[in-house]
């Protein structure tokens, strides 16, 4: 909520404990806009009574678990941190509309459980699509561990580089390839089968010969840090930079939102991004109104392909790209280079999330643009944003490894290793929305067009904060042995409240007898906070939590509530 501050506003924040915290913000328009956030905005307020019922009652727990064959909890507030990021994001957003002249979401409410609903968003899809998955969703996954017990990530983004580095190692070419695929689409799937001859392969070598081969074949790798290694570096700044364009107020107006419209309606954002954090950003800026074009190479985006499909369309791809427009643009052509400049030239916000350089190499930086729109908001969602003298490629099971996401996100008894659940490219794609937001507001009160940049560095920075900071000060950084450990069931399992996990422990060999709903019920008569665990995706739309809140888009594919509902 700092952020707001930083824009200008007076912020008003008050909080009932272990209940909703109600904002209140003022900007320099009059009138005062309001927001709500609570834990449980969708389900009822027992299934969503903390952050480890929600992970659980949402399939956040499911997700993070594939790896193990079982769910699991992450050992961090995800979905609260998520839900803050999307209340600053709608009370930008009604800012933004309240400055172009609009009253309309004058409150909004929000809740962690919609939060962590969007960040299953894609593996919802997935599983609710008439097709059944490409490639096994069975248990495992990197990192590897070298023959010192070095835990690593290992990052190829082809099969070039993977096999060669394999192959540098002395790998057996039947599970080079065999590995191949699942390792590919992990990040689609949260795990990752790959046999376990790589594995032993890796196990054979030195840190230094695993690093000498990383060289030679072109793939990276990065050592699984902890969480005092990063405390040691530089201090976590703010996840994201704004820097107005130098020169005399020049943005164009906007123009008024049309009376009951999204407050971002009539505006227009460019997107130039791939995977998930830049066109997830865009996405978020859509639901909030604006026109989303988005720029593909000639033959349109390979991952519209990726099944499973609906209507012949990915479901993952629709999860992040629905109602977007899109438009083919060659941009290693000058042709295409132009065509991209005239579009910028009319549009509000440009966002990509290229390799670092390949906006300057194309001709395509801030100022290129700026050049030719003065008033245009200029995104870059990155993977290190340049704080990070030896950072490995940006991605974001590197970026999790590199940061200590990976020692965070699992409790002390657990490897300290990156989750196979894509958190930092989803969390980095909320702040990139954030800061583009924080970027039109500043905008339409300065006149002048801004430069955003935001990164997967931020993202893991501000999820991990709280463990930093327990690691700064000498106190043990990770949560202790079972932290959020969901408890078998006879049918399944339910996952206790944080506050009352000690006691549903003391009672975990009775409700391995019980069906989930009937330990559930147990727990909750004796006063304490539990809920089933959803382990079965393809079944939530139509779980009683719930009650209806999904919807189907014109191809058949799922679509999660809104993250916000503004009045």
């Amino acid at each position: 909520m700092s952020h707001l501050r930083a824009l200008g506003a007076t912020l008003e924040t008050t909080e009932e404990p272990g209940g909703p915290a109600h904002f209140a913000v003022t900007g320099r328009h009059p009138g005062e806009i309001t927001a709500r956030t609570s834990w449980a905005d969708v389900l009822p307020g027992a299934d969503a009574a903390d952050e480890a019922t929600v992970q659980a009652a949402t399939g956040v727990m499911q997700v993070h678990g594939r790896r193990r064959g079982e769910p699991r909890g992450l050992a961090v507030d995800y979905a609260a941190t998520c839900a803050s990021v999307l209340t600053v994001q709608g009370l930008l957003a009604a800012l933004i509309g309240r400055a172009r002249g609009s009253a309309h979401g004058a409150h909004l409410t929000t809740g962690a459980d919609r939060a962590a609903l969007l960040t299953v968003s894609q593996y919802l899809a997935a599983a609710n699509a008439p097709e059944t998955e490409a490639v096994d969703l069975s248990p495992g996954g990197p990192p590897f561990t070298a023959r010192c017990g070095t835990l690593f990530e290992l990052e190829a983004l082809d099969p070039a580089p993977w096999a060669r580095f394999w192959r540098e190692l002395g790998a057996p070419e039947e599970s080079i390839r065999a590995g191949w695929r699942p390792f590919q689409f992990r990040y689609a799937t949260a795990c990752a089968p790959i046999p376990e001859a790589l594995h032993r392969t890796a196990g054979t070598a030195s840190w230094a010969r695993v690093r000498e081969a990383a060289e030679l074949s072109g793939a990276e790798v990065c050592r699984v840090r902890s969480l005092s290694d990063r405390a040691a570096e530089e201090a976590a700044g703010a996840p994201w930079t704004l820097t107005p364009y130098d020169g005399p107020g020049s943005a164009p107006a906007a123009g008024p939102v049309p009376e009951g419209a999204l407050p971002l309606s009539g505006l227009t954002v460019l997107e130039a991004g791939r995977r998930i954090q830049a066109p997830l950003a865009a996405h978020l800026l859509g639901m909030l109104g604006a026109d989303v074009v988005r720029i593909e190479p000639p033959g349109g985006d390979p991952l519209r392909g990726m099944p499973p499909c609906c209507s012949g369309i990915s479901a993952r791809w629709l999860a992040l790209n629905r109602g977007k427009r899109a438009v083919q643009i060659d941009i290693k052509s000058p042709a295409g280079r132009a065509e991209l400049r005239e579009l910028a030239a009319g549009a509000d916000v440009f966002l990509h999330n290229w390799a670092p350089g390949k906006a300057e190499e194309l001709g395509l930086d801030s100022d290129r643009l700026a050049a030719v729109n003065p008033g245009l908001v200029y995104a870059y969602t990155s993977g290190w944003a340049g704080r990070l003298a030896d950072a490995p490629m940006g991605t974001d099971f590197m970026v999790q490894a590199r940061t200590g996401v990976g020692a965070a996100v699992h409790p002390a008894d657990e490897a300290p290793v990156p989750s196979l659940m894509t958190l930092l490219d989803v969390l980095g794609g909320l702040l990139g929305a954030e800061a583009i937001l924080g970027g039109l507001l500043l905008r339409e009160r300065g006149g002048r067009g801004v430069r955003v940049e935001s990164s997967l560095l931020g993202a893991a920075d501000t999820l991990t904060g709280p463990a930093l900071r327990r690691a700064a000060a000498g106190a043990p950084p990770r949560r202790p042995a079972g932290f959020r450990r969901p408890l078998a069931t006879a049918d399944g399992w339910l996952a206790p409240s944080d506050d009352s996990a000690p006691a549903a422990q003391d009672r975990s060999a009775r409700l391995r007898e019980r069906t989930t709903d009937q330990a559930v019920a147990e727990l909750r008569a004796q006063g304490l906070s539990a809920t089933a665990v959803t382990t079965d995706l393809s079944a939530l739309p139509q779980d009683r939590r719930l009650n209806g809140a999904f919807a189907r888009d014109p191809h058949g594919a799922l679509i999660i509530p809104s993250p916000w509902r503004f009045q």
